[in-house]
Formats: structure tokens, C-alpha cells, sequence
């Protein structure tokens, strides 16, 4: 019998997405041989997540409480009049690393699955249309994931975004088969965008 105090916390880890049992146990006997001031700083840090997190009112990215609205979105040296769409807020940091993208962001909260009950009045569409007009936007770069859901939200935000805006610039990010893989092993939508945005040689 484990002491309550180890139970507990294997309990606790266990909720994580993509932490098993095994893999709860191992972190939690970790930090029980670690030495206790790795386990206060993970405690401090997470006792402070919720308060001072908050979600910017303009682009939905994540942001310091102290922040009235995304540094990315206030940088006058960032491009309003192009925004780059995303599903998530941490699909934000994958596009910053690659240090190519100077415009603005703006998080849709997810992507249309209705097997888990997430519609299209779910996510922060109408914010991103009516951003368009208060920024004067010329271009939307919609960047949802490459999977059925993914594709679904984007083809319904170029729908909504054409019938409002009809020349407006949209597109999207390259689609394909990446470096290195065989073709047997592509799905289906990177082999059908592999084929549409096929390059000449």
C-alpha cells in the first residue's frame, strides 16, 4: 500500500493527457527522491498558472495577466493588415520560431468536430471577421492542422470570410509530403495536397 500523500499525486499526474498509470508513478517517485525544492517550484508555478495567464481579447493568444492585449498584436513593427489563423494558442510559438512572420495572429479556440460537440459558434469566427474591417486587413493566412477537422474549419472560413469580404486575400500554408517520408506510409489529405500544390521542375 502506497502512503496517501504518493497516491495522491500519482492520482494527480495520472490525469495528464498522455500520462499512463506507469508513466505517473515514475514522475511521482521522481519528485519524491528529487530534492523538495523541485517539487515547491513546480507547485509555485502552477499555483500561479491560472492567475496570472489570460487570454488576449483581440487575437485569443495567451497572455500575462498584466497585458491589456498580445505584445504581438501591439508591436507597431507587426503587420496588422495580414493575420495568420490557428487553432490553438501554442500553434503561435511553432510559427515564431521559424522567424518569417511579421504580421498578426488570431486563435480560433479549436477546429468544427462534432463527434466532440465543437461547432462553428464555438470558436472565435466572428471576432476574426470582424477584425477585418477594424484593421483594414488585406490578407487572411488560415494555418488549421492538417487533419479532417482541421480542413473542415478552414474551407467554412474561407465560405464566411468570401461572402463578406470578396477580395479579400486568402490563403493558406503549403500543404505536402514532408522530407524524407515514403509515400506508403502519407495519409491521404498530405498525399490530396501533395498532388494540389504540385511544383514544376
Amino acid at each position: 500500500m502506497l502512503p496517501s500523500a504518493l497516491n495522491d499525486v500519482i492520482e494527480t499526474l495520472g490525469r495528464l493527457p498522455g500520462v499512463g498509470p506507469r508513466t505517473a508513478e515514475r514522475y511521482a517517485y521522481y519528485l519524491l527522491k528529487a530534492d523538495e525544492s523541485i517539487s515547491l517550484n513546480i507547485a509555485k508555478s502552477l499555483a500561479k498558472l491560472h492567475s496570472e495567464v489570460k487570454t488576449c481579447p483581440i487575437t485569443f493568444a495567451l497572455i500575462d495577466s498584466e497585458n491589456t492585449v498580445s505584445p504581438l498584436y501591439d508591436d507597431p513593427s507587426r503587420d496588422k493588415d495580414t493575420i495568420l489563423v490557428v487553432e490553438e494558442p501554442l500553434d503561435i510559438y511553432a510559427i515564431e520560431h521559424t522567424k518569417s512572420y511579421h504580421g498578426t495572429y488570431h486563435v480560433l479556440g479549436g477546429a468544427i468536430s462534432p463527434m466532440d460537440g465543437i461547432t462553428a459558434d464555438q470558436l472565435h469566427i466572428k471576432e476574426l471577421i470582424d477584425r477585418v474591417e477594424k484593421d483594414n486587413v488585406t490578407e487572411i493566412i488560415i494555418a488549421t492542422n492538417p487533419s479532417v477537422e482541421g480542413e473542415s474549419t478552414a474551407v467554412l472560413l474561407e465560405k464566411l470570410l468570401h461572402e463578406k469580404y470578396p477580395d479579400l486575400q486568402i490563403t493558406r500554408l503549403a500543404r505536402g509530403l514532408p522530407l524524407g517520408i515514403s509515400l506508403e506510409y502519407a495519409d491521404q489529405i498530405t498525399l490530396t495536397s501533395a498532388l494540389n500544390n504540385r511544383t514544376k521542375i
